[in-house]
């Protein structure tokens, strides 16, 4: 889902209010999801941290961490329940001809039934 869940998702937010990532519909939307019962598995381990999973070419912006958080893990409740970690290979993205997209994870408790 390429939606910016919240003004801490987003390097200055206000530059971003008329973009459809950031359009109050689309957000509401997402938070329908976790509503829902989806949990946001970034979110919930970096629950008060500055954590971005974009950042465009232009401007500068991976140096500068003027980033995005528009890339999500959403987990069921079986799957949240087992959640150990999640995050962003940030460093990924400051490789050479890079995606503008950083990979982001998910480790998950064994069920032990395998």
């Amino acid at each position: 889902y390429n939606v910016i869940p919240t003004e801490r998702d987003v390097y200055k937010p206000e530059r971003w209010v008329d973009d459809a990532l950031f359009r109050v519909e689309v957000r509401e939307a997402f938070a329908r999801l976790t509503r829902q019962g989806w949990t946001d598995a970034l979110r919930a381990m970096h629950t008060d941290e500055t954590i971005y999973t974009y950042w465009d070419y232009f401007r500068d912006a991976y140096r500068r961490n003027a980033g995005l958080r528009i890339d999500h893990l959403l987990l069921n409740p079986p799957a949240a329940a087992r959640l150990v970690s999640s995050g962003v290979d940030r460093d990924v993205r400051g490789w050479q001809k890079a995606s503008d997209h950083a990979p982001t994870w998910v480790e998950l408790r064994d069920t032990g039934t395998g």
